[in-house]
């Protein structure tokens, strides 16, 4: 009897310290909840409850949270708030949301974060992800002057893309009759076009430094919106940990040094006063700027060089990319391109970019791909640069701010055609090309794209020269096509295989 006791004395005991150490984790998670939990400001947008540490981050799909983002604003409105860890961030929704802020109230939401992962790889250098100040105003205004002075919206940018243009011909025509991956050709055209514009030169499709580059570039813009990069945002502590996030870091060295081996080599050849390209161009501001007044130096340029690389590389050959997708899935609409890009230029030798004007359809397709490819979804984040007001809340200074264009740009109410591929998007009643207000990929207001201009003269010069020249086909053996793109900073088509088939030259057309 008494050994039973004893045992039954010995469970009583175990069990009663199993209840009073459950107590003892609740009551620190209590604890810790009242502690560091998190408080939305005064009249601070609604959205979903932030648990302490983590925020909002076990809500989102960390892989891709587009749709989570839609459904949240189907529950909390078209302005509403997210916390990544413990900062706030307000996402904004719809064509209304987004003006209202970047370009209504610019001068309060055109700030940038400056303690994301983005920062501490680039390190404070560039302009893309600058604050907004007196040195990114100075810097921007430099860029776009000078890439005005070196042709941008001019003819002799336009003989620089035709140029490229006449390699990528070449490259294609080694793979008529078969089927290629076009991914790597569009970036190589691309880096090379703005290659051009900063350092007068070009690399052949296969050499050693575009492959790295392009490999650099496209890997960091899938991590910057990826996994790590949310979870480097949201948790501090994982930082000088050895994880998957440091590859960005890598790459991003990797990509200064070849900058600063082309400056360098650049500067041999370079005669003062006498600029040749971008980087002589601000080689000489240096020279004027030398009295350290200015925020003109080595380093920015380094990371200017790097940022116009990014805008001018990324979302022109992944749209390129998309744009060749849907009109292999749709090759009526690549017929009726083809028979409007072939009636306009007959008789011409290359096209213009003034040709556009009389392109109404190809135009249609040209920018239904740009809505539908959708290629920076969230923009590039946005911050408050002090205490202001939208759509009747109040945001705080320093929150950061998530303009989805996604959500701009299959926004039902302001498009015929909101989900699905559909030229008719830009087309009016009559035919005529038409440009709806919400049609914003690269975004608005002072933040808008620098790059937006070339951008534009590049996708309709390309692609209006190779469909003249080619037909393109979907592989008989691909199965179906997978629209799906794989989300990063930018969204990107998921790999695929293209057949090209050779045309008759324009002179050959115009013999018969």
């Amino acid at each position: 009897m008494g050994g039973v006791s004893k045992e039954h004395s010995v469970e009583s005991c175990s069990g009663t310290d199993i209840m009073l150490g459950s107590f003892v984790l609740v009551g620190i998670c209590i604890f810790i909840f009242i502690v560091i939990r998190i408080q939305r400001p005064k009249n601070f947008p609604p959205g979903p409850q932030p648990v302490p540490i983590f925020g909002n981050l076990l809500q989102l799909n960390i892989l891709n949270p587009l749709k989570d983002l839609e459904r949240l604003a189907e529950c909390y409105g078209n302005v509403y708030s997210l916390y990544i860890g413990r900062n706030p961030a307000v996402v904004l929704t719809g064509f209304k949301a987004v003006k209202e802020a970047l370009v209504t109230n610019a001068a309060d939401f055109s700030g940038r974060p400056q303690n994301l992962m983005v920062n501490s790889i680039i390190q404070k250098t560039g302009f893309i992800f600058a604050d907004y100040g007196s040195a990114w105003r100075e810097h921007r205004r430099f860029a776009l002057m000078t890439l005005r002075n070196f042709g941008l919206g001019k003819q002799s940018m336009e003989k620089r893309i035709l140029g490229e243009i006449e390699h990528l011909v070449a490259r294609l025509e080694k793979s008529a009759g078969a089927d290629m991956n076009p991914k790597t050709l569009f970036h190589d055209a691309a880096s090379n076009i703005i290659y051009l514009v900063l350092f007068g030169t070009r690399f052949e499709y296969e050499h050693q430094t575009l492959k790295e580059f392009v490999r650099c570039f496209t890997e960091n813009l899938k991590i910057g919106n990826g996994p790590w990069a949310m979870i480097y945002d949201t948790l501090p502590v994982v930082r000088g940990l050895p994880l998957p996030f440091k590859k960005a870091f890598q790459n991003f060295n990797t990509v200064k040094q070849i900058v600063l081996n082309m400056i360098n080599k650049h500067k041999l050849t370079r005669v003062s006063g006498e600029p040749r390209d971008f980087v002589d161009c601000y080689l000489d501001e240096l020279d004027k700027k030398g009295d350290g007044q200015s925020s003109f130096d080595e380093n920015n340029l380094l990371g200017i060089v790097i940022d116009l690389h990014v805008a001018g590389t990324d979302t022109t050959s992944n749209t390129l990319l998309t744009a060749f997708l849907y009109l292999m899935a749709h090759p009526h609409i690549q017929e009726r391109c083809r028979q409007e890009i072939d009636e306009v230029l007959e008789g011409k030798a290359q096209a213009s970019f003034e040709d556009r004007h009389n392109m109404p359809y190809t135009q249609a397709v040209i920018h239904e791909s740009q809505r539908v490819a959708n290629t920076v979804p969230l923009s590039v984040f946005h911050s408050t640069s002090r205490d202001t007001q939208l759509m009747g809340y109040s945001i705080p200074k320093g929150t950061l701010i998530i303009p989805n264009l996604s959500s701009v740009l299959s926004e039902e109410d302001q498009w015929k055609f909101p989900h699905e591929f559909n030229p008719a998007n830009f087309l009016n009643d009559q035919g005529q090309f038409e440009k709806p207000e919400a049609f914003l990929p690269f975004s608005a207001g002072p933040r808008v794209c620098l790059g937006e201009g070339l951008a534009r003269m590049e996708l309709f010069l390309i692609l209006v020269s190779l469909l003249r020249r080619f037909q393109f086909v979907w592989p008989e053996d691909a199965g179906e096509p997978d629209f799906t793109p794989v989300f990063g900073i930018t969204l990107t088509p998921r790999p695929y295989k293209m057949g090209v088939r050779l045309r008759q030259k324009p002179g050959e057309m115009q013999k018969q």
